[in-house]
């Protein structure tokens, strides 16, 4: 699908309860998040990382997929819903500061 970006976010919680409220943001974020009055996010997924070495501490992570790349910089710079999980992950034990979160983002070279 020619556009579509997918973005993968990971984050270093280390306490269980925390990784918890955390998938519990990303489940408000999925019921609220709008664009022109329309849900825009094609699909999301979060959840616990399975513990293993290469996971390099990062205990959740979360992928979400748009249709195009103007979408995914309305969700980082104008998303009501995203804000609002930013604001309140804050809160939570991000172990490392800014290097306790990553994204990186793509588009498809090769789909099977």
């Amino acid at each position: 699908m020619a556009g579509r970006i997918h973005r993968v976010t990971m984050f270093k919680l280390p306490d269980a309860a925390d990784q918890q409220k955390l998938i519990e943001l990303y489940k408000t974020l999925a019921k609220n998040q709008t664009k022109d009055g329309k849900p825009y996010i094609l699909s999301l997924n979060a959840g616990v990382a399975k513990d293993d070495p290469r996971s390099k501490g990062f205990t959740v992570v979360c992928k979400t997929d748009f249709a195009s790349l103007d979408d995914m910089k309305y969700y980082d710079d104008k998303c009501e819903a995203h804000a609002a999980l930013k604001a309140s992950a804050r809160s939570l034990g991000i172990q490392g500061g800014p290097e306790g979160i990553m994204t990186v983002y793509f588009e498809a070279g090769v789909s099977a």
